[in-house]
């Protein structure tokens, strides 16, 4: 099959939100495993591990928090399945969770805020590490050099969501073997620094072990969680797709590397101090590979946000702004860019991590429990063409425009994460009365679920009849689907 020209790599694509026809379609759900792993081949998994180190927990202890969080990326897998179910973006398949107006007020804090501040994250770690080298080779620091060395990364992210999907698979694809040897390689180092009979200096015990443990489990799972633009990626797949093959192939293409090297991230700071991830990591490295190491922690940090920059630029599209798709992305970016400078000149590195992933699965963690509990209920049958349609008594119009049961659900789960979150800048007061322990992941997105699925069903605004034409061929269930008929105003 030729393909089509809206989806062929090295050119900048110009499709927005609007549906992918069934000619459009091609590939195979076994793509997204580079498309997810690159991003995931990550110098912030190093930190990430670290920090349960640094917190007071064992090896075992650490494992098992990296091997419980991460099973989250299930979530992103199953979300993913949307997407070619649906021929369109994410950020236009949640009109079906929260109406066509509330959906455009959940996109402007999960599709725009929290998708800069990611970017900054990411630009951040990068930046240090790319300021790091700049100054190895002899370039004197200043404010001047740290904000041409984030735009310089910003720039090359950005082109890199301009030009797209084809462009992001084909590029990951190679990225994702590129990372992970370099990525190797610095594991090797660390093992023969690991102190392999560590014990921490003061073994945690009762409250204060249910506490790391708990903190651990949110740093480690707010990443997947994350990631509900995972729709995005998979959208120009054929609509007969396998929806086992598309969730599996993301969950575990996102699932290996991030288990692994966060795993390697504790291991080191068992032997090295990790306070400082990158000078740690460097002293263990031989002289002519540090640059190498520089180059791939940019490398990932450029697979990461060029992925997100361009979900984030379909949800400005989505929210109603006319723009297209090119301009959108810029706007993200420069929000992004902005927040990076100031988070470099102001704010500790590791410290901002851990505080940031943290405290964003407040709105994460239940807007994914609620976009796996929509998508549950409605078997995965969402329509493309009626998700596009934006009018007064449309088919996600609703009651004036909000679809109550995803909003109260967002909002509910939202309170339950706030109760239980445990940071340096905010404890709820449940995780006060539970001596910090953080259980706002599970709170969460329990909450969220349960809410959306019990006022969904009460309210009936979540059918039973699917028009035959919107099932799958491959499908064995060709009657009795879920699909939305909701009520008008």
């Amino acid at each position: 099959m030729t393909t089509p020209p809206s989806v062929r790599a090295g050119q900048p694509e110009t499709r927005g939100i609007d549906l992918v026809s069934d000619a459009e379609r091609v590939g195979r759900p076994r793509q997204l495993f580079a498309v997810w792993a690159a991003p995931n081949v990550s110098y912030l998994s190093f930190a990430v591990g670290a920090s349960l180190i640094l917190a007071g927990l064992s090896l075992p202890q650490a494992f098992g928090v990296i091997l419980t969080g991460n099973l989250l990326w299930i979530c992103t897998g199953v979300v993913a399945a949307s997407g070619p179910a649906a021929g369109t973006s994410g950020s236009v398949i949640s009109r079906a969770f929260y109406g066509v107006v509330g959906n455009k007020m959940v996109l402007i804090v999960t599709g725009w805020l929290i998708a800069s501040a990611y970017l900054a994250l990411n630009w951040s770690a990068a930046s240090v590490a790319g300021i790091g080298l700049a100054g190895q080779w002899g370039l004197p620091g200043s404010p001047v050099l740290d904000a041409v060395v984030i735009c310089l990364i910003a720039g090359v992210t950005l082109l890199v969501a301009i030009y797209g999907y084809a462009t992001i698979v084909r590029l990951y694809t190679a990225l994702s073997v590129l990372l992970t040897v370099v990525f190797v390689v610095v594991t090797c180092y660390v093992l023969d620094a690991v102190d392999w009979s560590y014990t921490p200096a003061e073994p945690l015990h009762g409250a204060s072990l249910a506490a790391a443990l708990g903190t651990g489990l949110t740093v480690v799972g707010s990443t997947a969680l994350s990631y509900s633009n995972s729709p995005d990626l998979a959208r120009y797949l054929p609509r007969a797709g396998s929806v086992t093959a598309i969730a599996g192939w993301t969950a575990l293409g996102a699932y290996l590397p991030s288990t692994v090297f966060t795993s390697v991230g504790a291991l080191a700071a068992t032997g090295l101090d990790m306070a400082d991830p990158q000078a740690a990591l460097e002293q263990l490295l031989p002289g002519w590979f540090v640059p190498v190491f520089v180059i791939a922690v940019v490398l990932n940090t450029i697979a990461n946000n060029g992925m997100t920059a361009y979900s984030a630029g379909l949800s400005v599209q989505s929210v109603g702004v006319r723009i297209a798709r090119i301009p959108a992305v810029l706007v993200i970016g420069g929000l992004g860019t902005a927040m990076t400078l100031y988070a470099i000149l102001v704010f500790d590195f590791l410290t901002s991590v851990n505080t940031m992933l943290q405290l964003v699965v407040v709105v994460t963690g239940p807007a994914m429990a609620v976009a796996v509990t929509d998508l549950a209920l409605r078997r995965n049958r969402y329509d493309g063409e009626r998700l596009l349609r934006q009018e007064r008594g449309g088919p996600f119009w609703y009651r004036g425009g909000f679809h109550w049961p995803g909003l109260l659900a967002l909002l509910t789960g939202g309170l339950a994460a706030l109760m239980w979150v445990s940071t340096t800048f905010w404890t709820g007061p449940l995780a006060t009365a539970s001596a910090g322990v953080d259980l706002a992941i599970p709170a969460g997105m329990g909450i969220a679920a349960l809410v959306y699925w019990a006022t969904a069903r009460a309210l009936r605004t979540i059918g039973t009849d699917i028009p035959d034409d919107l099932e799958p061929p491959n499908s064995p269930t060709a009657k009795g689907a879920s699909l939305c008929t909701p009520t008008s105003s």
